[in-house]
């Protein structure tokens, strides 16, 4: 052997135990195995490690080689049951099985997105969409052959869609199995293919249909509509289409999971004093009752008025925030009345300039 450790190209260490020493030759094994392994020095590793492996598998030869550093002894090249293990490995209990038939694949998946409103999301709707993907052949019915003709059987792969190949190995005969190049895998040549589709069966259309959106849906989700995807090639069956809903943002309300917010601003009177007002919600309005001496920033629960459950019964709450607005721009009866306020609470407060509503009231003429 070009490397005279042998542990070290089992990559073990010499303490390893025989269920290692298989473990770590089957690894290798598979990895440099010329059929898994085009690297041109990939053959001449692996018969480095069968052949460590073949040393020290056997419970004699391992000792001598322990013991001198090196073997002359002869024995079973793979140690007991390996060819089969190994067979196994590459094979995967096959059992020389035909090769099944292929036929017409499915078309692959497509995706698209749509933007939805918020009251779409909370309540379900029903949305029409277009896509432009390819579609069965209406001139030939996806088979891709022309009127009056039909897919003759492969020759090359016998119908199968697969060929299969033989290589002797140091294991013995190996079995691979590519697709057809005749045919493409299919199993079936169309001499006579179809003039609108040139014998794809499968032409780029655009289809229009409707989707049933279902309440409680987030930004973010996606549907995934069975058979509505690209059609296959030769006959094969339609691909699935995943649509990416997008909830377009709503002035009136900001979603947290099916809870709405929404901001009500109110004046500093009416904050006070107290008052009725009017909210918002997704199916119409609500009448909130603001209690005297609310703060900014208040919150108010009003239940049932959000987002329906997706996976359940019912609907989040609506939460109204209050912003109270003092206002800036005072006249002169206005300005008077709070001064006379905070004059009646105690409440001391800066002294406006004088002249103050004589000069604005001469801006105005």
């Amino acid at each position: 052997m070009a490397n005279p450790d042998l542990y070290a190209v089992l990559e073990v260490d010499a303490n390893a135990s025989p269920e290692e020493l298989k473990k770590s030759y089957r690894r290798l094994a598979r990895q440099y195995h010329p059929d898994a392994n085009a690297d041109p020095g990939a053959e001449a590793h692996f018969k480095e490690v069968s052949q460590a492996y073949e040393i020290l598998s056997d419970p004699e030869r391992r000792a001598n080689y322990d013991r001198f550093g090196s073997d002359t002894g002869a024995g079973n090249p793979f140690g007991a049951g390996s060819v089969q293990d190994i067979f196994d490995m590459f094979f995967g209990g096959m059992g020389g099985r035909p090769p099944q038939r292929r036929g017409p694949q499915p078309g692959p998946d497509a995706e698209m997105s749509v933007e939805i409103t918020l009251d779409e999301a909370a309540f379900g709707a029903t949305h029409e969409v277009t896509v432009n993907l390819p579609q069965r052949c209406e001139q030939c019915g996806g088979s891709g052959c022309a009127e009056g003709t039909s897919a003759v059987t492969c020759v090359e792969c016998a119908g199968v869609g697969q060929v299969q190949r033989v290589r002797n190995s140091i294991l013995g005969q190996m079995v691979t199995a590519t697709p057809c190049n005749r045919c493409g895998g299919m199993g079936t040549r169309i001499e006579s293919p179809c003039t609108a589709c040139r014998g794809e069966g499968r032409v780029n259309a655009g289809s229009t249909f409707t989707i049933q959106i279902p309440p409680g849906v987030e930004d973010g989700s996606t549907m995934r509509i069975a058979e509505r995807g690209p059609a296959g090639a030769r006959g094969g069956g339609n691909g699935r289409l995943f649509v990416h809903l997008r909830v377009a943002s709503d002035e009136r309300f900001e979603r947290v999971g099916d809870d709405l917010h929404h901001e009500a601003h109110v004046a500093f009177t009416q904050a006070a004093l107290g008052a009725s007002i009017e909210v918002p919600t997704l199916q119409g309005t609500h009448v909130l009752e603001v209690e005297p001496g609310s703060a900014n920033g208040t919150v108010q629960r009003i239940r049932h008025e959000g987002v329906s459950h997706l996976h359940g019964r019912g609907r989040g709450d609506l939460f109204v925030h209050l912003v109270v607005d003092v206002p800036i721009d005072l006249d002169e009866d206005s300005d008077a009345l709070l001064r006379q306020l905070a004059e009646h609470r105690g409440e001391p407060v800066r002294e406006h300039a004088a002249g103050l509503f004589s000069r604005r009231r001469g801006a105005k003429r």
